[in-house]
């Protein structure tokens, strides 16, 4: 059976999981499957020279468990997940895997049909940062000791990737975000449906 998965990468607090959501409420036989769902407990996150829980690295999450979860979905499409409802049996089945290490994952890199990766300025993610609750809480100086340089690392390894990465603005409104990936989502369906 014809799949279509959809990868949204990008900053901490840049807007995955929002354009995700928005994604999955207008595309037919669409799941998500979301990274920040596979972290490793507490008790099993490296802890660097600062004290800060090395949260921002492969190593905190459970990747062998989410591939596991993305090949469940790809042997049975739209029957697995959160699956929106109403749809017909003509439709490709979608699934959107966000967050915000996917493209520095090397078993990913064959999966994904598009890839979208969400980037915002070291201010506007500070400030969304600020306003989010995390368990555990950020300690003072985590962003600017662990998250910020964690990202910039990642992001430069992405440097070296050969498949095409669509770069988003996640300072547009997410109207806007919603729609540009929407309509080129849309697009790539139909020559894929033009493949069949």
């Amino acid at each position: 059976m014809k799949t279509f998965v959809i990868g949204i990468g990008g900053v901490t607090n840049g807007g995955k999981t929002t354009l995700a959501k928005n994604l999955q409420k207008h595309l037919p036989n669409c799941s998500v499957i979301s990274q920040d769902d596979f972290f490793k407990p507490e008790s099993e996150v490296e802890t660097d020279k600062n004290g800060f829980l090395q949260y921002d690295v492969l190593e905190a999450l459970n990747m062998e468990e989410m591939m596991s979860a993305i090949s469940c979905w790809m042997e049975s499409p739209g029957h697995s997940v959160e699956s929106t409802d109403g749809t017909s049996g003509e439709e490709i089945p979608i699934l959107i895997i966000e967050g915000f290490l996917l493209f520095n994952y090397k078993p990913l890199d064959t999966v994904c049909n598009r890839s979208y990766f969400l980037t915002i300025p070291y201010e506007e993610c500070k400030r969304r940062r600020s306003t989010r609750v995390y368990k555990p809480p950020d300690p003072p100086g985590y962003f600017d000791g662990h998250v910020w340089p964690m990202y910039l690392k990642h992001r430069r390894e992405m440097e070296d990737i050969t498949r095409e990465i669509v770069y988003l603005d996640g300072t547009k409104p997410e109207e806007d975000l919603f729609a540009q990936v929407y309509e080129d989502v849309i697009q790539q369906l139909a020559k894929q449906k033009c493949l069949q």
